[in-house]
C-alpha cells in the first residue's frame, strides 16, 4: 500500500467482496490500512482479504465482533471510540448492517455522539436483485426465514402480498425446501430467480417460476451462498378498477407519478398502466 491516509475519529463501516477478492473499493483499502483500531464479524476473513491487498494489521488490535460476543465486545469498542480512536468494522462478506449484527454497534456509536461513516460496496443482496431480471423499483430485503416450520409459514404468509419484489437469503441445504413451500403459498407460477456462488467462478442465476425452480432444485446439489428474488403478487384488476384508480391519482399528480402509484397498488406492469393513462387522458 502507499503511505497510510490520516483518517479522523469515529466508526468506518467497511463493505467487503462476497467473492472476489477485487469487488473492494480503493476508500475500503484506505481505511482498513489506516483505522487505529480493526473489528470484524470474523477476524480471519478480515486478515485474509488484507493479506491479500498487502495490509498488515500491525500493532492495531483486531477485535471479533459478532452474534454470539457482542455484549461483552461493545463496550470495548466503544471505549476505543470515546478515547478519540478511529475504528473500522467489516462483515463477514458483503455490505455490514445487511443480515449482520452490526446494527447495535452502530445505533451505540451515534447515541454516543460518535461520526458513524461508510464505505459502501458489495452486497449480494442487491446483486442478486441486479441479476434476477426482476422488477427493481421496489424491493424488500427479507433476511433468512425462521426454521421452525411454523413462524416459517407465517413468514411466508405476510410476504404473500406484499407489492414489492422479495429478496430472501437461505442455505443450500434449506433452499429447495423453501422453494416448495412458496410455490405452495405464493402459487406455483410466480417468477422467480435463484442465484448462488455470485462473483465467483461457479456463479449461477436460475431464473424460471417458483414451482420450475422447487423441481430443478430437489433433482441436484445446491452449493454456496444462495439469494432468492421473487416477484411481486400481480393482482388480478379489471379494466374498470385500473382506470378508476388512474382518474383518482391524475387529480393530484403527473403521469409519471401517477402511474408508479397505480402499478405499485394494483401490482400491474408499468407499461400497462402508462398506456392506459395516455388512453384515459386523450378520451378527457
Amino acid at each position: 500500500m502507499a503511505d497510510k491516509r490520516q483518517i479522523t475519529a469515529g466508526l468506518y463501516l467497511v463493505a467487503t467482496p462476497i467473492g472476489a477478492a477485487r469487488d473492494i473499493t480503493l476508500r475500503a483499502l484506505d481505511i482498513l490500512d489506516s483505522a487505529d483500531v480493526l473489528a470484524a464479524e470474523d477476524t480471519r476473513t478480515l486478515r485474509h482479504l488484507m493479506r491479500i491487498h498487502g495490509i498488515s494489521p500491525g500493532e492495531r488490535p483486531v477485535l471479533a465482533y459478532h452474534d454470539h460476543n457482542g455484549a461483552a465486545m461493545l463496550p470495548r469498542i466503544m471505549r476505543h471510540l470515546a478515547e478519540g480512536r478511529s475504528v473500522a468494522y467489516a462483515s463477514e462478506a458483503g455490505t455490514p448492517l445487511v443480515a449482520d449484527p452490526g446494527y447495535r454497534l452502530v445505533r451505540a456509536a451515534a447515541e454516543e455522539g460518535h461520526a458513524v461513516s461508510v464505505a459502501p460496496g458489495p452486497s449480494a443482496a442487491l446483486a442478486a436483485l441486479t441479476l434476477s431480471g426482476l422488477p427493481t423499483d421496489r424491493f424488500l430485503f427479507a433476511g433468512f426465514p425462521p426454521a421452525a416450520k411454523g413462524p416459517r409459514t407465517a413468514w411466508l404468509r405476510e410476504l404473500e402480498e406484499i407489492p414489492a419484489t422479495l429478496v430472501i437469503f437461505e442455505s443450500p441445504k434449506r433452499a429447495p425446501r423453501l422453494l416448495n413451500e412458496m410455490a405452495g403459498i405464493f402459487g406455483a407460477g410466480r417468477p422467480a430467480a435463484l442465484c448462488r456462488e455470485l462473483t465467483k467462478r461457479f456463479e449461477e442465476v436460475m431464473r424460471a417460476s417458483l414451482g420450475d425452480l422447487a423441481a430443478e432444485a430437489g433433482q441436484r446439489t445446491l452449493k454456496g451462498e444462495i439469494v432468492l428474488v421473487v416477484d411481486r403478487l400481480r393482482k388480478s384488476a379489471s379494466v374498470d378498477d385500473l382506470n378508476a384508480a388512474l382518474e383518482r391519482a391524475l387529480e393530484k399528480s403527473s403521469v409519471k407519478t401517477a402511474v408508479g402509484e397505480v402499478a405499485g397498488e394494483l401490482g400491474l406492469p408499468r407499461q400497462q398502466v402508462y398506456k392506459a393513462a395516455l388512453a384515459l387522458i386523450e378520451n378527457r
